[in-house]
């Protein structure tokens, strides 16, 4: 084999291992995430907990006691390295122990009885700090994870945690806690920033496979854009020359990489620089601060002026002529960019399409943007490849002409609106004031009439092509457009238009609501157990359909402590889709709305806001970075609390224990088992 072919395809066999199997192993093999804390039990002695939460839809799974067993399962175990010095200041004392209850039951597989720790286990270990430097520990877990029928081999996981020394008690450390009363509750015991491990946003509700297939159907629709289509012949025309199964494959491969390895190089390495928290950090920042936000819809606009016609938006020729030039050379070299060649031309119509996928994919785990861009790309390869493995095809296509131009003007229209999207995040996370409801509402209806105008031909643009008739395609395109058009009029007078609630801003916003119009907000006149007058932050931030509630965790704490009521916790977002969609369909129930009303405080917590909280609220992180953003602050609390990175997430907790009285939810528009959710509490 040509030893450049050989290096080329060694290179794409590693970076697919590289990703595909963490993804398979953190998505979809392994039920249990972990995390670590300390703490401290006063006089130098520490304790470290290492806790581990069945996923929700894994919760037939079970992991094993600390046995030991013969011939049996490997029970659960948990080993510190101390630093590996004479004058070390630190040593262990006593066994690891559990401190989650045991299920004894007998295990067919094994024909032994064993003990199994199912939904969630905490390992804990002591350990005591004798000098007054801190000490730098390696805790070790090692478990085995099985279901009534098979079982993962067993994994193994490292936390760094550094033990503050005799003199560096940090204020922020609780001393009031003992092994008899576990610190998992208390807001202010001490995390290690790097190894808090968040739970994936879709393992809660909304489903992966749902990203999933709304990026292989843009990656079909990628293949209809103007710059992208006219490829089609040039692949065709390059593979007459070589009909190789094997040369089209690899043809395919290479675009597949050309889209995925970036991102995935992005993350690696954020992962091994900071850990899954900086990476979580950036794509947050990504998805909700107003830089990335105001720049997409900047750059929205420009492409759908470039799709109007107003210019040409194109790579530097030399770019795309050298690897053009280079495809020339034929062989495995010459497939591999000829594959970079149609990615660059392309890149003028896909690039919005890959960065609304992106930002998307960015409200879930860490891993989504690279499996998301793994589908996208891998449906837009597809025609590809098949038309390089059989070039005779290319005869059944239409051929490019003025309907590629009409394709072009009508993505514009719909990258204007989707552009205000972007403007709209930023505007509500910064509360600008700039697109309230109505107004948002008001440009999409102007947008979508000027384009179903011009699917009827009553508008025309420089470079389309002249219609003597109206298409039954055309028609029934301009039919639905309309339709949409006014299913929004009434949103204008405050209705719900819950199908569009992921997409407009909250219904808080609207200036003017029709006194008859049924908009799904409370009516009645008495107050919510959750009375929010005076509540902090209540200037700026709302909950849904009237309801009153609280913004900070311990306002929130305090009142239902008072009233004797549960605390219900809804971790959301200004930029969080599913959390509008959920506030629409489900909690404008008017079930749940009475149930939420009268029942149960409510402590709304935004993650992405960007409002500097007060000072009483900030928290110094063990690393000394201070976080005074609601937003951070909330995140904070949601990560090390609740080990949740994911909007929305609906806990109830009881107010004097701060336990959980019931399995928290996620993104689920089932409203009977969102009231079963809250009636099991009560």
């Amino acid at each position: 084999m040509n030893p450049k072919l050989k290096t080329i395809l060694n290179l794409l066999l590693f970076f697919f291992t590289l990703f595909c199997i963490p993804l398979n192993a953190q998505l979809i093999n392994q039920p249990i995430k972990w995390s670590s804390r300390f703490v401290d039990l006063g006089a130098g002695l520490y304790e470290i907990q290492i806790t581990g939460v069945i996923s929700e839809d894994k919760k037939d799974w079970h992991i094993y006691d600390l046995g030991p067993y013969t011939d049996g399962p490997t029970p659960t175990s948990l080993v510190i390295n101390l630093p590996q010095t004479k004058d070390s200041n630190a040593q262990i004392e006593g066994l690891p122990y559990l401190l989650t209850p045991v299920k004894q039951k007998f295990d067919e597989m094994f024909g032994m009885e064993i003990g199994i720790c199912q939904d969630r286990v905490i390992v804990a270990q002591k350990i005591r700090v004798k000098g007054v430097d801190s000490v730098k520990v390696i805790a070790v877990i090692e478990w085995q994870a099985c279901d009534n029928s098979s079982c993962l081999p067993p994994t193994k996981r490292e936390f760094s945690i550094t033990l503050p020394g005799l003199a560096e008690k940090s204020s922020k450390e609780s001393s009031e806690e003992s092994a008899e009363e576990p610190a998992d509750d208390n807001i202010s015991a001490v995390f290690t920033a790097n190894s808090v491990h968040t739970t994936p946003t879709h393992s809660d509700g909304r489903s992966l496979w749902g990203v999933i297939i709304e990026a292989i159907i843009w990656g079909f629709v990628a293949l209809l854009t103007p710059c992208v289509f006219p490829m089609v012949p040039m692949t065709v025309s390059f593979f007459l020359k070589s009909s190789s199964k094997v040369m089209a494959s690899f043809f395919g491969l290479c675009i597949v990489a050309l889209y995925t390895l970036p991102i995935g190089a992005i993350i690696v390495a954020t992962y091994f620089a900071g850990g899954e928290a900086v990476t979580a950090d950036i794509f947050n920042w990504l998805a909700t601060h107003w830089v990335p936000n105001v720049l997409f819809f900047i750059i929205f606009m420009l492409f759908a002026a470039s799709f109007f016609g107003a210019f040409e938006i194109v790579l530097p020729s030399w770019l795309v002529n050298k690897s053009d030039s280079k495809s020339d050379k034929g062989g495995y070299i010459g497939v591999f960019f000829m594959a970079l060649t149609l990615v660059l031309v392309s890149f003028s119509c896909t690039g919005p399409i890959v960065g609304t996928i992106l930002i998307k994919s960015t409200q879930g785990d860490i891993w989504e943007p690279i499996i998301t861009m793994l589908a996208f790309s891998g449906a837009f390869a597809l025609p590809f490849t098949i038309f390089a493995f059989a070039p005779s095809l290319l005869k059944n296509l239409p051929k490019s002409g003025g309907w590629l131009n009409s394709v072009k003007v009508v993505l514009g229209f719909i990258e204007v609106a989707l552009g205000f999207k972007f403007l709209s995040v930023a505007d509500q996370v910064y509360h600008w004031g700039l697109l309230d409801r109505e107004i948002h509402l008001a440009i999409w209806i102007v947008v979508f009439t000027l384009m179903g105008l011009y699917l009827l031909g009553k508008i025309r643009f420089a470079h389309d092509t002249p219609q003597e008739h109206l298409s039954v395609k055309r028609l029934t395109l301009a039919i639905v457009t309309f339709s949409f058009v006014v299913y929004m009029i009434p949103g204008m007078w405050g209705a719900p238009l819950k199908g569009l609630s992921g997409y407009l801003p909250p219904m808080s916003s609207q200036d003017f609501i029709s006194s008859g119009q049924s908009t799904g907000l409370s009516q009645e006149s008495g107050h919510s157990s959750s009375d929010n007058r005076g509540a902090t932050y209540s200037n700026f931030l709302h909950l849904p359909h009237g309801l009153k509630g609280f913004f900070r965790y311990s306002e929130g704490l305090e009142y239902a402590r008072k009233v004797g009521k549960p605390l219900f916790i809804d971790f959301t977002g200004h930029g969080c889709v599913n959390c509008r969609e959920m506030e629409a369909r489900v909690w404008s129930d008017s079930r749940v709305l009475k149930l939420l009303r009268d029942e149960f405080v409510i402590v709304a917590l935004y993650a992405d806001d960007k409002t500097t909280a007060i000072e009483s609220d900030w928290i110094t992180t063990e690393s000394g970075r201070v976080l005074k953003s609601i937003g951070k602050i909330n995140s904070h609390l949601a990560m090390n609390k609740y080990k949740v990175n994911a909007q929305p997430y609906y806990a109830i907790i009881d107010p004097t224990t701060e336990e959980h009285l019931t399995k928290p939810r996620g993104y689920n528009l089932d409203v009977e088992q969102f009231i079963e959710f809250l009636k099991s509490v009560m």
